[in-house]
């Protein structure tokens, strides 16, 4: 078993983890700003995180948040039953629900539901919306186009993809996220039960527990969408064509880095281990291990393949010390703290509410984390509006706050 192993540089509060080189060659600075701006800003360990409540409306157990693609400034808001809201940050209020599918959506487990949103980035007219939901009929996790545009938005579903998920109910994983390619990534968790019972991670032949990457452009054969054909396993006989990493539990929350455009996984861990990845811009065919692995430990080693590449997590903290489920956020990019936190990714755990910074100063070869704070209770998604500007949502008692940078210096 080969590893692309990572070192620990200093503690769990400040730490930094050695891989290696991505396959693509990536500025310290990203696709804009200089290395010198980079250079002055406050250290990781100087940085704080406040969160502010922006609406007095409660949601029902808001599980995603995105900026609207239709040039309103809008941001949208999925609930668990099958709702989505919009809400306007210049007058801060929560309109009706755009979009409300709760007749379709198996909302009973705690993982299942509305799982995650995301527009259509190029804005055609029809205020397009994908979203995957656990399926009321069947309990697969279901992805689907609607047109806010239309008429009856619900009426306007076209299905591109189900996954069968109906032996347990947690893992559902859901979220979706466009790429600098124009293609649309979708993370799916392992099937559910403890200990990956279907042996889905490390097995290429299901959709389960792996980020999938699909063209919805177009449409391929009998397929509503096309396989990219440079997806690594779109020639593999017995592999899923449409996956594009595997070897993960319950990704809870995918997203892209507007300028690094890498790719950033918060997976939620067994019991031992929290982890969030990265894969660099242009780096495919990652695997990050589990079953074999969680996190940097061997997790069932009879699963282990003595020639595969595990690829180590950027970061991780202890289950049940730091806290119960890694929530992943997203890599700030506003203009109003970016001397103090441009490129700093946040993610936040479930139970306890810290929340951790994770940046690297050199390109990606070595990462630094450390614990920013506190956010509120039950974190379940983190989302940046138009100016990149982040907020986050909890699950109860169901409120919107917006996030704000400070420094001890």
């Amino acid at each position: 078993m080969r590893r692309r192993t990572g070192t620990i540089l200093l503690s769990l509060v400040l730490s930094a983890v050695t891989l290696g080189a991505p396959a693509v060659a990536e500025s310290p600075t990203g696709t804009t700003g200089t290395t010198t701006a980079r250079a002055q800003r406050p250290a990781l360990t100087d940085l704080n995180v406040t969160a502010t409540r922006v609406d007095t409306e409660r949601l029902r157990r808001p599980t995603d948040i995105t900026s609207a693609s239709d040039g309103t400034g809008r941001m949208l808001i999925a609930e668990k039953p099958g709702t989505v809201r919009a809400y306007d940050p210049t007058n801060g209020t929560m309109g009706q629900p755009v979009l409300d599918i709760t007749n379709r959506v198996e909302n009973a487990g705690n993982e299942q539901g509305l799982l995650g949103i995301v527009p259509s980035p190029e804005d055609t007219g029809n205020n397009t919306l994908y979203a995957a939901y656990t399926r009321a009929s069947d309990a697969a996790v279901t992805l689907s186009r609607f047109s806010l545009a239309a008429d009856d938005p619900a009426a306007s579903e076209e299905v591109l993809l189900n996954q069968p998920h109906a032996e347990h109910t947690n893992h559902n994983g859901g979220d979706l996220a466009f790429g600098p390619d124009g293609f649309l990534y979708m993370g799916i968790g392992d099937g559910g039960g403890a200990g990956d019972p279907l042996r889905s991670g490390q097995d290429l032949g299901t959709l389960l527990g792996k980020v999938l990457r699909i063209d919805v452009s177009r449409k391929c054969g009998d397929l509503p969408y096309c396989v990219p054909p440079d997806n690594p396993y779109a020639h593999t006989p017995g592999a899923r064509d449409e996956i594009w990493s595997y070897g993960l539990r319950n990704p809870w929350r995918i997203s892209f880095d507007p300028e690094g455009r890498s790719l950033w996984i918060a997976d939620v861990g067994q019991g031992s281990l929290e982890e969030v990845n990265r894969i660099p811009q242009g780096v495919r065919d990652q695997n990050f291990g589990w079953s074999c692995m969680e996190g940097t430990e061997r997790f069932a080693p009879d699963r282990c393949d003595p020639a595969a590449d595990y690829v180590d997590p950027v970061f991780t903290y202890q289950t049940s010390v730091e806290g119960c489920a890694v929530i992943g956020g997203r890599v700030y990019r506003g203009e109003r703290y970016s001397d103090v936190a441009d490129g700093t990714y946040l993610a936040a755990d479930y139970c306890s509410a810290n929340v951790w910074g994770i940046r690297s100063d050199d390109g990606g070869h070595t990462y630094q984390s450390a614990k920013l704070g506190k956010l509120p209770i039950q974190v379940t998604a983190f989302g940046a509006d138009s100016s990149g500007e982040l907020y986050v949502v909890n699950d109860l008692p169901g409120m919107l706050y917006r996030l704000s940078f400070s420094t001890d210096s």
